[in-house]
């Protein structure tokens, strides 16, 4: 029980301080620094008493089912805490580092005039940081992981008002969303491998895993190239390397706390939890190591010839989570565990001196010059330096990579279907829809040969409103409509999978109507009072003279992408355990949905309430800021 309440406490300290946070006024520095600085000190202090406790008592395992959320006799939805050798390393350095930049950012950021903001997001990025790390099963750190997305997207889009901030913000969350569609998959496919939703702890029956993966080796590597996408996406490692640098827009305490030394290196966390799934898998194995050592050959050289130092700390600290990959391929998660403490001390410090170094290297540049040493690289062929120096330069391309083969494909598909206006989603959709319905009442007026493919049908035409709904530039009303017709069309396909109870689907839709309509109606205040400047095409700024309106339409956003604020997140997985573990494609479409339905969202809320003012009379930075 004391256990229990102690374990507990690491997630409710955060907690009662973001919530806290809230309450203070927005001119009150000292009383946000203090409760900011105060809350972390306190947790630190119960982490490391804690941790001496629980090494000196034998550092057994403890797992706490923490609360119910929904249970409805076949399928429980738990959050659930898990404390292991791993999670102390995480939880310690993680408070440490958090401790060091609130204190840093009491001073740096004085007088902004987002002092509030910031330290709200990140108490809020502090506490999904410790749910995360707390995670006891997939539900659990998944609402971590969500959490983390978003306070990622927050602080890298802190200074709103600026152009580039708002537009690397959406990047990195694009690029965020697409490592959740493993998350996602590597969760169905886990229910349907265990046949409930597995705590982490019951990994460590070597024989029961050992068990059920030889019965399902398919469907074990599946989960192992899940998990690699999710985890590569998260620690920026090929062929996703590219938006660490991007994000290094926000502040410099957030670009440490996040891309130096916490955030980056969660892709390393969930392969070390996840290790007992894939651990005697060797093909698993190999791709996992070798994922991380072509990251580290390519990031090695890029970090050597970037002209500025965010960016330099950032591909070298690329270079050495790649290097973790390779450790934790191997088995050896102690020497991971160490290697990410150091990396996370080493580059904190590197990106908060960061300001200072360049003032002092640009004055001994006058007074201590020194011609360039012969280097490794001055050894090669001429050819081959010069395209190795070139290919680095361009940071290997992997921008154009994915905007080439992953965005502009979705957009042309997306354009194809510019026949979907407001009035033709009214005029033609809905009676298809009412058409599916009334099949779904009447399912033997299908031939039984059509019948299986029907789910797939349903969810591929929702997955087409969401290709609509993310290359949309004209209606930003019409893009919401359309995230919210796919969750009805998913909901509906799999429907057909099997006859279930109607609460789950009311659960799942619930979350997506309420907070749906509710956007639609903030969007169209704002294009009422902005006629002439509302679309998607460019960024606005509405957020400076609607501030309630970008907050709330934030919100309703949120909600309809099912983040853990609305019933839409607990429905997403009910959807998801009447998927069949043969239905690989259903599966595809609803995660892909999903996913992009989530970048669409949020980028109608930069576009419309982010970046600098339209109108002229508003103080506005320059493009290139």
């Amino acid at each position: 029980m004391e256990n229990q309440l102690i374990i507990s406490s690491f997630v409710l300290i955060p907690l009662f301080g973001f919530l806290a946070s809230l309450l203070i006024g927005s001119g009150n520095e000292n009383g946000f620094s203090r409760l900011a600085v105060g809350m972390v000190s306190v947790h630190l202090l119960v982490i490391v008493v804690f941790t001496i406790g629980w090494v000196l008592g034998g550092r057994n395992p403890i797992n706490i089912p923490e609360l119910v959320i929904y249970d409805n006799g076949s399928y429980r939805f738990l959050i659930d805490l898990y404390f292991d050798g791993i999670t102390a390393v995480y939880l310690f350095v993680g408070a440490f580092v958090t401790f060091l930049i609130t204190r840093y950012s009491r001073f740096y950021l004085h007088m902004e005039d987002g002092y509030k903001r910031f330290f709200n997001t990140v108490l809020f990025f502090y506490l999904a940081y410790n749910l995360t790390v707390l995670a006891g099963n997939f539900e659990t750190l998944f609402v971590g992981w969500e959490m983390l997305g978003i306070s990622s997207f927050l602080l890298i889009a802190f200074y709103r008002e600026r152009y580039l901030p708002v537009r690397n913000a959406v990047k990195v969350f694009s690029i965020y969303r697409i490592g959740d569609i493993g998350i996602i998959l590597a969760m169905w496919a886990s229910h349907h491998l265990w046949h409930e939703n597995i705590n982490f702890i019951t990994l460590l029956n070597e024989e029961t895993v050992n068990e059920h993966i030889a019965e399902h080796s398919g469907i074990g590597l599946f989960i192992a190239v899940c998990l690699l996408l999710a985890a590569a996406a998260k620690s920026a490692q090929l062929p996703f390397s590219s938006w660490l640098p991007r994000a290094m827009e926000g502040p410099t305490p957030s670009s440490a706390i996040f891309y130096g030394s916490l955030s980056v290196h969660f892709g390393v966390f969930l392969l070390l939890r996840t290790f007992p799934y894939w651990e005697n898998q060797l093909t698993a194995r190999i791709l996992i190591g070798a994922v991380g050592l072509a990251t580290t050959l390519v990031a090695y050289p890029i970090a050597r010839v970037q002209s500025t130092i965010k960016t330099q700390i950032a591909y070298a600290s690329i270079a050495q989570i790649g290097l973790m990959f390779v450790e934790v391929a191997l088995g050896w998660h102690v020497l991971a565990l160490i290697h990410f403490a150091g990396n996370a001390f080493l580059r904190t410090y590197q990106l908060l001196v960061s300001p200072s170094v360049v003032a002092y290297m640009i004055r001994d540049q006058f007074y201590h010059f020194q011609p360039k040493e012969i280097s490794l690289e001055d050894t090669f062929p001429k050819r081959l330096e010069y395209s190795l120096y070139i290919l680095s330069l361009k940071e290997w391309n992997l921008d154009r990579f994915f905007n080439r083969y992953v965005f502009h494909p979705i957009k042309k598909i997306g354009r194809k279907l510019d026949f979907l206006t407001p009035r033709n989603l009214l005029l033609y959709f809905l009676p298809i829809y009412g058409l599916g319905l009334v099949l779904y009442f009447n399912q033997e007026w299908i031939p039984v040969q059509v019948r299986h493919y029907v789910p797939g049908l349903f969810s591929f035409i929702g997955m087409m409103l969401v290709f609509k709904a993310f290359s949309e530039r004209n209606y930003p009303r019409l893009a919401l409509m359309l995230v919210m017709a796919n969750h009805f069309w998913i909901a509906l396909g799999v429907s057909f999978n099997e006859t279930f109870d109607f609460s789950q689907t009311l659960i799942y839709l619930s979350g997506v109507s309420i907070a749906g309509t509710l956007g639609y109606w903030l969007l169209d205040q704002v294009r009422k009072k902005e006629p002439d400047h509302f679309d998607l095409n460019q960024y606005y700024g509405h957020g400076s003279r609607f501030p309630k309106y970008g907050l709330f339409f934030l919100l309703t956003a949120l909600g309809v992408m099912g983040f853990p604020i609305s019933p839409t997140f607990i429905g997403l997985d009910l959807i998801y355990s009447h998927i069949h573990e043969d239905q690989y494609l259903l599966a595809s479409f609803a995660a892909i949905s999903f996913i992009l339905g989530g970048i669409a969202l949020i980028r109608i809320y930069a576009r419309v309430f982010l970046g600098p003012h339209i109108k002229n009379y508003h103080q506005k930075a320059l493009p290139s800021s």
